[in-house]
């Protein structure tokens, strides 16, 4: 009886392992494509402000020489 309970307490945390394994690189995978996911939205913003930016500062440097000849 006691090799029965050794085999099947073997086949179990051989089964929890590989469950817990399988179960971690689904998370990681969703952890990495979420990750991706914002990644990208921060970058498309940090691009849009940029250009943002730069047009607001070309802008202020256009209109700098106007206000002196005043």
């Amino acid at each position: 009886m006691g090799y029965v309970l050794r085999v099947r307490l073997a086949s179990f945390f051989v089964g929890a392992a590989t469950a817990s394994f399988v179960g971690l690189s689904i998370l990681y995978k969703d952890y990495k494509v979420a990750h991706d996911s914002i990644s990208h939205q921060v970058k498309s913003i940090h691009d849009s402000l940029d250009r943002r930016i730069s047009a607001l500062e070309s802008s202020k440097h256009a209109e700098a020489p106007q206000h002196a000849e005043g």
